[in-house]
């Protein structure tokens, strides 16, 4: 009976790229030779965070990195299953020495697999070498050292990809047809597509002409589709690293481009790990409000007010356009989330959990450790951040003066005049008549008086964040969780 030799695995998961990714390189540099493996896991396809659009997104990513490996003579063995038993059936033929992957702050599905996956590697001696992932870290305890920490990551030279070409194994016909994935991709219009050579291609523009409008246009819902870096998507999917990027806008200062542009941006990674880092040491917030204070704020669910907000159907034709635009594209800026966020909590008063699963699934780019966060934040249920009720008129008036974005994504309303698209609600019907636009029928009627709802809001959060519960979590969350100097974070 022929003896096993042994080999390593490498898994992919939210670390779709070759450059810069340390725990690939580990694997490569390891004496056994090496399997790449990505595996689309039934129990993710189906989860409610995720739609075909993503899945597209990470095929798109696994056709490039597959392109790169040809010159080494292998590719990413991609199939479909549960991850232990694809594990059991390569260890039928081989002895798995080790198994190298980057650390994942998922969402409680991934927390779970990755336990059972722990538990298999025990039981069968193979060594997990998970590596720290856009130096988020993992078992702190509180945030005193994590600036100096998180910036000494940032500081690691960028590992180029050393492939050998007789490093990695090909395992092709030994799994069952049942594991076997067959990439099909589609280009869907309007839509970013995966992959770290596209990811490169708006990092460059973003950092040769882009950026110099970065500040001023970063709340404009049409003007910072071009302005903003577009990259989250790629950073989501790790088709790129957060420190290749902070590296080369920290070139791009030192170059001689504006440092207030790119100061702004490089910020914004920093603010973006200090995100993920919250949620990788409460994770709870998944399902629970972080400040259990607000476990007594009772929200009753209104089916009807639900779908409207979800198919943008409010009457406001900022937030409809948004959420148009967002189901479409995948995309929309920072206030714009925001801003969706407060309307169904605030205004439309329903509790932040009815929403945080669709607006994730609607998301490119969505990043467990930065939505459930920032969801919370806007909500108001943190005790901790400043209370922001967003009025989307004046956001309309201010950040789409001319009604672009809102013409291009509710166009039933593109024949108004700028006096009207913000507000249609107040046409008469003679005005009605002559744009032939019936509101109520051919656009809703607002569904909400937002000027009451912003005062009850406004008087039951502040009422509840003066409760001795919810100042006794605030402390608690505030000890935890911000970092030294909190003023000076940006």
């Amino acid at each position: 009976m022929r003896s096993k030799s042994e080999v390593n695995v490498f898994w992919f998961k939210r670390d779709l790229r070759l450059i810069d990714n340390p725990a690939l390189q580990a694997a490569i540099d390891a004496k056994e030779p090496t399997i790449l493996l990505y595996v689309f896991e039934p129990e993710m396809m189906i989860d409610e965070h995720y739609t075909e659009r993503d899945w597209n997104f990470v095929q798109q990513s696994l056709i490039h990195l597959n392109n790169t490996l040809e010159k080494f003579e292998t590719k990413i063995h991609v199939l479909f299953g549960d991850f232990i038993e694809i594990l059991e059936t390569i260890s039928e033929q081989y002895i798995i020495k080790a198994l190298y992957s980057h650390q994942e702050t998922g969402l409680l599905r991934t927390y779970k697999r990755d336990k059972k996956v722990l538990e298999h590697c025990k039981k069968n001696k193979i060594k997990w070498n998970e590596f720290e992932h856009n130096g988020v870290i993992r078992g702190l305890k509180n945030r005193q050292t994590w600036r100096k920490l998180w910036l000494e990551y940032m500081s690691i030279p960028i590992q180029p990809f050393k492939g050998k070409k007789n490093q990695f194994l090909e395992i092709k016909n030994l799994f069952p047809k049942k594991y076997r994935y067959q990439i099909k991709t589609k280009d869907i219009s309007g839509v970013q597509i995966g992959g770290t050579n596209y990811a490169l291609a708006y990092l460059n523009g973003f950092l040769k002409n882009r950026y110099k409008t970065y500040q001023k246009n970063i709340s404009k819902p049409m003007d910072s589709r071009e302005s903003c870096s577009r990259l989250s998507p790629y950073f989501a999917w790790g088709n790129i690293s957060v420190r290749y990027v902070w590296q080369a806008a920290e070139q791009a200062k030192a170059s001689g481009k504006s440092r207030f542009q790119l100061n702004a941006f490089t910020s914004r990674l920093r603010w973006q790990a200090h995100f993920i880092q919250k949620f990788e040491m409460e994770s709870r917030m998944e399902f629970e409000s972080i400040n259990r204070g607000y476990k007594d704020l009772k929200k009753r669910i209104n089916n009807k007010f639900l779908d409207a907000w979800k198919t943008g159907n409010t009457g406001y034709p900022l937030v409809d356009a948004s959420m148009r635009c967002l189901f479409q594209t995948g995309y929309i800026n920072f206030r714009m989330r925001a801003m969706l966020v407060s309307f169904l909590t605030h205004h439309l008063w329903q509790p932040w959990q009815s929403g945080a699963q669709y607006l994730g699934r609607l998301f490119l780019d969505f990043e467990p450790g930065i939505h459930y966060p920032q969801f919370q934040m806007q909500a108001g249920v943190t005790g901790i951040n400043m209370l922001r009720i967003y009025n989307p008129v004046k956001n309309s008036l201010e950040h789409d003066p001319k009604g672009l974005f809102i013409k291009k994504w509710v166009p039933e309303l593109s024949k108004l005049p700028l006096d009207l698209i913000h507000e249609p609600w107040k046409m008469t019907s003679i005005e009605q008549q002559f744009y032939n636009l019936r509101i109520g029928k051919d656009y809703p009627s607002p569904i909400v008086d937002i000027r009451l709802t912003f005062k009850n809001a406004s008087r039951k959060l502040w009422g509840i964040r003066k409760e001795k519960m919810v100042r006794k979590e605030s402390k608690r969350i505030l000890s935890k969780h911000t970092l030294p100097n909190r003023n000076n974070f940006d």
